[in-house]
């Protein structure tokens, strides 16, 4: 989907900007990353760098300061970047790979999300018999549709105190997640793209890589969520996604087929972790306002 271009992108501002106060910021030192295989900004050359990280590890109110309407409108999304025990700095060692990832506009959520279900639904001729029916129940072989919308009036509107607000609430999530230390020493990083969900694609993000090679088919799925929940890319680590959501189902009812998109689309949530789509929708779905997601 990322495309170099002959026209100066808002990255390459910061090459004689590093703080980005000619876009509205004040960013803290950062770098920029090229892209795989090219090397930026030498003499002659006028290549759109991939994204900017900062050099250090960011605190509370990082997202919320940096997360705004003046950025978006320069063509430019800011989430956070969390490593891990042995890839402490995985963005630093080349594990983006855009030029491989098509365009989210070329897809559906439907048939994408229908697809991934046909891949991990249990099989029956495979031994899968029982134990398999019980994974997805209610649910059989065939893929139940897409779940409904979230409750209306949390999607994109801003309620009196702000709290309906998915862009707020994103900011509040990264907070929380800062200071539980859930997310321990997130660095902020600014990645050019048209909406959050575009994000993973335009990075070349190569989290799902043992699921699904091109990312563009998750931005598909994120894409969907954000227009039917609310929903908000706050943070990517190595092979990690976390997302505010401002609608999440409030019933097991209307939590169950949202709970049978998360195992489409991320099936280690539930091999890995509740078990079923019943405890996982009672788990992780119903009323929660972040939603993770793993790939083993």
């Amino acid at each position: 989907m990322a495309k170099s271009s002959k026209v100066r992108g808002p990255l390459s501002v910061l090459v004689e900007d590093p703080q980005g106060r000619s876009l509205g910021l004040e960013l803290p030192p950062g770098a920029l990353i090229d892209r795989p295989g090219r090397r930026g900004w030498g003499v002659g050359r006028r290549v759109e760098p991939l994204l900017w990280v900062s050099d250090e590890a960011v605190g509370v109110g990082a997202l919320a300061a940096h997360r705004s309407p003046a950025l978006a409108a320069a063509g430019l999304q800011a989430v956070l970047f969390q490593g891990r025990r042995g890839l402490e700095r995985w963005w630093q060692d080349r594990e983006f790979s855009p030029e491989r990832m098509s365009d989210p506009d070329d897809h559906h959520v439907e048939p994408v999300l229908r697809e991934f279900w046909s891949r991990v639904v249990p099989d029956p001729e495979e031994g899968e018999g029982e134990d398999g029916e019980q994974l997805i129940a209610p649910f059989g072989r065939d893929w139940p549709g897409l779940a409904e919308d979230g409750p209306e009036g949390s999607k994109g509107s801003v309620g009196s105190d702000g709290s309906d607000d998915p862009d707020a609430l994103a900011c509040d999530l990264a907070d929380a997640l800062i200071a539980s230390g859930f997310l321990p020493s997130p660095r902020l990083a600014l990645v050019p793209a048209g909406r959050g969900a575009d994000v993973l694609t335009a990075a070349g993000w190569c989290g799902p890589t043992n699921f699904e090679n091109d990312t563009a088919l998750i931005s598909t799925v994120l894409r969907s969520w954000e227009d039917r929940f609310g929903a908000r890319v706050v943070a990517l680590g190595f092979d990690e996604l976390h997302v505010s959501v401002a609608a999440p189902p409030r019933t097991t009812a209307h939590a169950l087929p949202v709970a049978a998109e998360h195992f489409a689309f991320s099936p280690d949530n539930i091999w890995q972790g509740s078990g079923s789509i019943r405890a996982y929708a009672d788990e992780a779905v119903t009323g929660s306002n972040h939603w993770g997601f793993w790939w083993d």
